[in-house]
């Protein structure tokens, strides 16, 4: 322990510490149960759609698969030479537990489709359909998977400044506390017994 004055303006000062690292580390704890439950919800969701992000590459490739073994290879990659799809991605963010979590809004113009229908396989069509589809879920998965990184940070973080409190801060401001009793209730009971020592010899003159 480090050199304290025993004092009673210290005392003060010590209980004045130790009321606000209980605050706190209620606080913290409120914090670090709610960024838990929003883990969970984050991480139920991403599951979800990975699932379904998964399932609708497997079909799209499977279009395309069989899209290829019905043309010349040359004849599929100039299909898609003319370009005349674009697409965006804007980030902006809203705010769980003092956490930016960012929210991904996307904006599309034009069609994958930039081909002619006739010497084509209706598959390509379907298969383009079909990342149409998942490009929807696969930007909704990158953002919930990048808040869950940031709420995961941030929970770390928390449960640090906790257990901190917890386990180092408010037992040590605790035995200060007791520590500074101990010291003054010796002081009291020297300056007592020292007073009874004057008062016999008042006495006795």
């Amino acid at each position: 322990m480090k050199t304290i004055n025993a004092t009673r303006m210290e005392l003060l000062n010590q209980k004045k510490r130790l009321a606000i690292a209980r605050r706190g580390h209620k606080l913290l704890k409120d914090k670090r149960d709610e960024l838990m439950r929003a883990i969970q919800v984050l991480l139920k969701e991403i599951f979800q759609l990975r699932l379904e992000v998964e399932e609708g590459l497997r079909e799209a490739m499977r279009r395309f698969a069989l899209a290829k073994g019905t043309l010349e290879p040359y004849f599929l990659s100039d299909i898609f030479a003319i370009k005349e799809a674009e697409f965006e991605v804007k980030a902006s963010y809203r705010n769980i537990m003092n956490v930016k979590i960012p929210l991904f809004e996307h904006t599309f113009k034009g069609k994958l489709a930039s081909y002619g229908y006739l010497w084509t396989s209706g598959e390509i069509d379907i298969a383009l359909r079909k990342l149409e589809e998942v490009l929807e879920k696969m930007i909704k998965l990158a953002e919930k998977e990048k808040g869950l990184i940031m709420l995961s940070e941030e929970m770390v973080r928390t449960r640090r400044r906790v257990n901190a409190l917890e386990y180092r801060i408010i037992p040590e401001t605790e035995e200060t506390i007791k520590f500074i009793n101990l010291k003054l209730s010796e002081i009291e009971k020297s300056n007592i017994s020292r007073l009874m020592r004057i008062k016999d010899v008042i006495r006795k003159e």
